[in-house]
């Protein structure tokens, strides 16, 4: 059997036990709704508004209850919210899944690989989907760490102008960019609905956890409990972060030569051994097929990976 047969057996399997979980989750669903809602009403109990629902871990009930029982699901979740994808936990998890067996299905049946390299092929697969939002995580508070410094100003304004604290972040929740407006919204929208500062402020702190976001936070409630000029507060802020997101600008600048160079290292093996094996087929048989070929690959492997995570660690520089 081919590679790619094996990768069709691997993905039919796959996706025919989902179709039958979804088919049965679907029927246990409708069975469960519809009994609950006539419930319901004949007790005269209304339904439920939006915001006391409680949100599920995934459309399909089976899956869903299974990740109530991993420890790794609420992190998951709040990678997700933090990330900003309309998304579930049990999606997510499914197509990490999917991606996994995709990968271990291309890799299974090339013979020069070694024993177990179909594991860390599951594995890699299924961490894209991760990594994928881990990225948008990061890009998504880039982007609120650059809005910041703008909205701390335009609060300061408001409230100098005279309105209240509650006025200038309605202010700012209807005109702000995103995604710094979603998040200024949902704290307005927790303070209106009855939250006090400390519980909304907080929130806030815990949904987008950045130094700047904290700062702020304590700056407010310190305001609120001992007085002072919250304005000249929130301008220093504002001007501390942007010192702050410039000298990081430079502190990136100066480390691109090593990082470029890191990469560069990593690939550049790869690349070569890439290259060989198209334009010359027979000149790396003796590697691929040699008892010791595969210890060997796995061996140059790690070490290359270790490098480049030693290169990696070497170019970084926290602020």
């Amino acid at each position: 059997m081919t590679a790619i047969p094996a990768l069709f057996v691997f993905i039919g399997v796959f996706l025919a036990s989902s179709l039958a979980v979804i088919f049965v989750s679907l029927w246990q669903n409708r069975t469960a709704t519809g009994g609950a809602a006539a419930a319901r009403q004949t007790a005269g109990i209304p339904e439920l508004p939006f915001l006391l629902r409680e949100e599920s871990l995934s459309t399909i009930s089976i899956w869903g209850t299974l990740l109530k029982h991993l420890d790794v699901v609420e992190s998951l979740r709040g990678r997700i919210v933090q990330s900003g994808l309309k998304v579930t936990v049990g999606r997510v998890t499914a197509t990490m899944l999917l991606c996994g067996v995709f990968f271990a299905a291309f890799v299974i049946e090339i013979p020069w690989l070694p024993a177990g390299f179909s594991l860390l092929a599951f594995g890699s697969g299924a961490a894209l989907p991760y990594m994928f939002i881990v990225g948008r995580r990061k890009r998504r508070f880039h982007q609120f760490e650059q809005q910041f410094p703008d909205a701390l100003d335009s609060m300061a304004r408001a409230l100098r102008a005279g309105h209240a604290l509650s006025g200038a972040l309605e202010i700012l929740s209807n005109e702000a960019p995103q995604p710094l407006r979603a998040e200024l919204r949902r704290t307005f929208d927790e303070y209106k609905l009855g939250s006090s500062w400390d519980q909304a402020l907080t929130g806030l702190a815990q949904r987008i956890p950045l130094l700047e976001i904290r700062l702020f936070t304590a700056a407010v409630l310190l305001q609120n409990r001992t007085g002072g000029r919250l304005t000249e507060v929130l301008e220093r802020l504002a001007e501390t972060i942007r010192d702050s997101i410039s000298l990081r600008g430079d502190v990136q600048a100066i480390s691109a030569h090593g990082r470029l160079t890191g990469l560069i290292l990593t690939l550049l093996p790869i690349l070569i051994a890439a290259t060989m094996y198209y334009t010359s087929p027979g000149y790396l048989d003796v590697l691929l097929y040699h008892p010791l070929g595969p210890m060997l690959i796995t061996t140059a492997g790690i070490f290359l990976l270790l490098g480049h995570l030693v290169i990696k660690k070497i170019v970084s520089i926290k602020i």
